[in-house]
């Protein structure tokens, strides 16, 4: 099932009709499995797992309508769309009293009323499947995975967490504020080898310049006015796990140096101490900043640069990713209604478009802030009037046509700079004023490397 966008049974005995119902869903990118009759449905049935099922009502050996009574009761049965001659519409209709989703007549009027239905039923799978793995995601403490990479901007990033987690190396995660790196930086450290140790956060803006570094590494007692007794740092907190130094683009120039030396030996003093200590943690960065331009003004060492762009994340922002809003909607729709105890039936089709169209300058953070105001203000659903004006009005930021554009513009000048140099990655870069990483990873972006 992999590369697909999830298993559908379809069970029907005309086997012209079939073939052509099966040739419309695999164009669109699902996975077939094929029924000629009842029996073979059954059997199916009891053998697979399905996302989807869309039978015939009629059928030699057992019907459609059987085929959903005998599975309904299933843990994880699937949905049930059937295919209906006008002269069973009645029965069709009684199966959708039962829990059936919908039916077709045949012969089908258009290709695009079978696709719109069974990818609407797909959406509300998924959905369905996400919110029920997060109420029983306790384990971790973190949500699902189809949560954390939704949306098709978050493909690249999730396979790139796969391929990093399982080794020590440090990772250095960049994305605007709100787009969740510490999410990403914590679902690297339990999906690693020190999993079970402590994953110990320190946001390097949050702490005054002449605290951080005691912060860091600690202090012994009596190093300075107020150090009434020694204590660890976060370097020693986090021994065996992760320390996940957020905005190190913040970190103070003076304190760079010392984070270079624990990259670089392994091993810190406290302030006020002179006992090596040995740093036994992995490292795991993140910054909303360009590093690049840090470099460049001085503002951030390039040897530390290169020992914690070992492994780079780029975390696309919200206004990438509008595929999983409604997704990430309903999940704090539900988080928060049940954190007060309310029971409301969902978000109203205008709300949630009103959502996907919105640009999201705080990114996920921001959404999570506006579901939790909206499900204080509404009573059963969430509708426009429960959204921030901000959010509806005409000015709000929308972004969907002019980000496509520029990142139209931006493939098209790193195409005609590997064009102009002969595909030399190198030169492209400078010409650019971009890294060779950052050039490499757009090529993963744009789909370019293939070409290369």
């Amino acid at each position: 099932m992999s590369g697909t966008k999830g298993c559908i049974l379809l069970a029907e005995d005309d086997a012209t009709f079939r073939s052509f119902v099966r040739t419309i869903l695999e164009d669109e990118g699902y996975e077939v499995c094929i029924a000629r009759d009842g029996r073979e449905g059954s059997q199916l049935l009891g053998q697979e797992s399905f996302d989807l099922v869309i039978s015939d009502l009629k059928m030699p050996y057992k019907s459609g309508l059987e085929l959903f009574r005998e599975t309904r009761q299933d843990p994880g049965a699937p949905q049930f769309v059937f295919l209906t001659a006008y002269g069973t519409v009645d029965e069709a209709v009684a199966a959708m009293k039962e829990g059936a989703v919908d039916f077709l007549t045949k012969p089908l009027s258009a290709p695009e009323a079978l696709l719109n239905l069974v990818n609407r039923v797909m959406e509300n799978q998924q959905l369905t499947r996400t919110l029920r793995a997060m109420k029983e995601s306790t384990s971790t403490g973190l949500p699902p995975e189809e949560l954390i990479f939704a949306g098709q901007a978050m493909k690249l990033v999730r396979n790139l967490v796969r391929d990093v987690a399982g080794t020590m190396a440090t990772v250095l995660i960049y994305g605007e504020s709100g787009t969740g790196k510490e999410l990403i930086a914590r679902t690297i450290h339990l999906r690693g080898p020190g999993g079970k140790a402590p994953f110990v956060p320190l946001n390097c803006a949050a702490i005054p310049e002449n605290l951080l570094e005691s912060e860091l590494f600690g202090h012994e007692k009596g190093a300075f006015t107020g150090a009434i007794q020694a204590r660890q740092g976060k370097f020693e907190l986090a021994r065996g796990g992760t320390i996940f130094l957020d905005e190190i683009g913040e970190m103070p120039v003076s304190l760079q140096a010392k984070l270079l030396r624990v990259l670089q030996e392994r091993v810190f003093e406290r302030v006020g101490g002179s006992r090596e200590i040995r740093a036994d943690v992995r490292v795991i960065a993140a910054t909303n900043r360009d590093l690049q331009e840090e470099l460049a003004g001085h503002r951030f060492r390039e040897d530390l640069y290169y020992r914690l762009n070992v492994f780079p994340i780029h975390l696309p922002p919200l206004r990438e990713r509008a595929d999983a809003i409604p997704l990430l909607a309903n999940f704090f729709l539900g988080h928060f209604s049940g954190q007060i105890g309310k029971k409301l039936k969902g978000i109203e089709p205008g709300a949630e478009a009103a959502m996907s169209r919105y640009a999201w300058p705080g990114n996920i953070r921001e959404l999570q802030n506006v579901l939790e105001r909206a499900v204080i203000l509404a009573q059963g659903t969430v509708r426009c009037a429960h959204l921030p004006d901000g959010l509806l009005s005409k000015d709000a930021p929308a972004g969907m046509d002019s980000r496509e554009a520029l990142k139209s513009v931006e493939r098209d000048l790193i195409t005609k700079a590997l064009a102009s140099h002969g595909g030399n990655r190198r030169l492209a870069a400078e010409e650019l004023g971009i890294s060779r990483r950052t050039l490499q990873y757009k090529l993963k972006e744009y789909g370019l490397l293939e070409d290369r």
